[in-house]
């Protein structure tokens, strides 16, 4: 396994995080991602992982309502994992209780009441890194940025980082905190892959000026660049989030998909690990989360590190992309 920093800090991370949101309690009812798996399911998984050397888990409130938490903490004491060692993220806004006062966002009241329910969840006394789950349009940046904060200084979080947002939001919300003095975002989790590459405009160049780690959110497009063109797996007949994303942009992904495909049969490497070779090829991305249902994509995942690829093969996966619409910013 190879190990970064993240961005501008002195903590090591491994070069691919573990998505957690793959775990927790399935069904549609129990949340967004009835495809999760559950603790026994998890647990050859999550065993792949480690024996890897990844160290660096990422999961959220919102994951199957809470329970990718408890499975995530519940993985962790199983296997005896040194805390000293790993990295935990969490994630705060998505509505914890749909429809009610107070629910989910990013007031003060929130982001204080969240982390103790996600510390009390994953039964670990801080988080390594606390991430905003989009960008709450409702709260004032001030109140966000004092409430992370002290959130930080009451010793529950190491650090700060934010998911998609428009650059201008991300850099206004870094100048209150540092104005104010108060503790600044070190990592962006953004949505980029080889079907969704808007983010090289403004958020990347930003980060990279700014030394901010990227961690990409689904690298792999929900499946779709691990897979040929209109195939049908368990998850894509039920994953509702992911339709959401991506099929309105389906006439202008195929001819990327079907390019990667190509390629990665001339290449005899899996599609999967021709896509994650790309992103980390991009100097701007740290580490990419790679969610997984089966113990053969971690592993595809990790020897996707020592994929190189050449300036020709760049270029050739980055030809067919077109301009998409700006998604995910919610």
């Amino acid at each position: 396994m190879q190990y970064v920093k993240l961005g501008h800090t002195g903590l090591d991370i491994s070069k691919i995080g573990l998505g957690m949101m793959s775990f927790g309690k399935p069904g549609s009812e129990n949340g967004l991602f009835p495809w999760a798996r559950d603790f026994d399911e998890a647990k050859p998984i999550f065993k792949q992982a480690i024996d890897l050397g990844i160290n660096y888990f990422d999961t959220a409130n919102i994951y199957q309502m809470g329970t990718s938490e408890e499975v995530t903490g519940k993985l962790i004491r199983h296997f005896g994992l040194d805390r000293d060692e790993i990295v935990v993220a969490t994630k705060v806004r998505m509505e914890m209780r749909p429809g009610r006062p107070n629910g989910g966002g990013l007031s003060r009241k929130a982001i204080i009441s969240e982390i103790d329910k996600s510390l009390q969840r994953l039964k670990l006394d801080y988080v390594d890194l606390y991430t905003i789950h989009r960008l709450d349009p409702l709260t004032p940046m001030e109140e966000i940025m004092e409430a992370l904060h002290d959130v930080v200084k009451s010793g529950k979080v190491r650090y700060l980082g934010a998911s998609t947002m428009f650059a201008w939001q991300f850099e206004r919300l870094q100048n209150i905190a540092e104005r104010e003095g108060w503790t600044k975002f070190v990592a962006m989790q953004n949505h980029y892959n080889l079907i969704y590459r808007e983010e090289e405009r403004e958020m990347i160049p930003l980060c990279e000026e700014r030394k901010i780690a990227l961690t990409p959110w689904s690298p792999l497009a929900g499946g779709r660049l691990a897979h040929p063109w209109g195939t049908m797996t368990d998850r894509v007949r039920c994953d509702e989030v992911s339709k959401w994303v991506w099929d309105s942009t389906n006439d202008l992904d195929q001819k990327v998909i079907n390019n990667v495909e190509a390629m990665a049969a001339k290449r005899g490497i899996s599609m999967a690990q021709l896509s994650l070779a790309w992103l980390l090829s991009q100097p701007a991305v740290t580490a990419p989360i790679v969610g997984t249902t089966a113990e053969k994509h971690i592993i595809e995942a990790v020897e996707a590190l020592d994929i190189t690829l050449s300036e020709e093969e760049i270029a050739q996966l980055e030809a067919p992309y077109t301009t998409h619409p700006v998604l995910g910013m919610m």
